[in-house]
């Protein structure tokens, strides 16, 4: 999958709009063949650092009930931020109250409920304008974003999540490219925003190069002083990164540190570009 121009006036450098709108009744369905294969053991596996597989799937109804509630049904209440709170700060704070009242729901009672709560969201999403103005992505550096992007990181999130999920059971990440390609693209949005502090010449492009069926080719480009993903490639990039699928999205997600995914990296050029590409995020973190 290549970055091209997007039409969207004042975020063209975002690359071309991403429609994941098809995919969610997919994973929600995937979702719930991973959970309901759990065995009881498997739920007070870590699934990522100071939470358990039952812990995940808390946190995933949380974000099932939280989209609902304010994009479908106009719901403002709920938390608001602490005196000098960070974003970061305010949504993990957030997070882990919630799943620490759900800690007294078993296992049984969480898998029924983000069944049938997590297909309303994917109905949901079906329905939405990919161009209407939604929540910020804040590792793309874009608040408002467009649904398109919102929606497509909401998609992310919970490919990754059931990825941990399998992780903890003793699974292999899946590998289907169907849902993988989508998720390194959407990851890949936020190069522009990790390179802002990495000036370059008018005209520099960087290119990642993610290999396998899921994989493709982005490429940044500066454009009158900023980085983007609007441009083609052109020639020879100042700098060239070449990786693995896995090693791509668990970089994205901070499953490997950067350092190490570096290292696992083919890297032509300028190594300087490229190790701040290899900073790359697309998460909250």
């Amino acid at each position: 999958m290549n970055s091209q121009p997007n039409v969207v006036p004042g975020q063209c450098w975002l690359g071309s709009p991403i429609d994941a709108r098809p995919l969610f009744a997919a994973e929600q369905a995937a979702l719930m063949a991973t959970v309901r294969g759990l065995e009881p053991a498997d739920w007070r596996k870590e699934a990522v650092p100071g939470w358990t597989v039952r812990d995940l799937v808390a946190h995933l109804l949380g974000d099932f009930y939280g989209r609902l509630g304010r994009d479908r049904d106009g719901h403002r209440d709920g938390p608001a931020f602490a005196p000098g709170e960070t974003l970061e700060e305010f949504i993990h704070r957030i997070n882990q109250e919630w799943v620490d009242a759900h800690r007294r729901v078993s296992a049984a009672a969480l898998t029924d409920t983000v069944d049938l709560v997590g297909e309303q969201v994917a109905r949901f999403f079906e329905t939405t304008d990919p161009d209407k103005a939604s929540l910020g992505v804040s590792w793309a550096g874009v608040d408002p974003a467009p649904m398109w992007l919102d929606s497509a990181r909401e998609f992310t999130e919970f490919w990754t999540h059931r990825q941990q999920i399998r992780h903890a059971a003793g699974q292999e990440t899946d590998p289907n490219p169907r849902f993988l390609s989508v998720v390194l693209d959407t990851f890949m949005r936020a190069l522009p925003h990790t390179l802002r502090n990495s000036p370059a010449p008018s005209g520099t492009q960087i290119q990642v190069h993610v290999g396998g069926p899921a994989g493709g080719t982005w490429t940044v480009t500066v454009i009158e002083g900023r980085w983007s993903l609007t441009a083609p490639a052109t020639g020879r990039p100042a700098a060239r990164l070449s990786l693995d699928a896995e090693t791509a999205w668990r970089l994205c997600t901070r499953g490997i540190s950067s350092a190490a995914a570096f290292a696992k990296t083919r890297v032509d050029g300028d190594r300087q570009l490229a190790e701040a590409a290899c900073q790359v995020v697309s998460i909250v973190y």
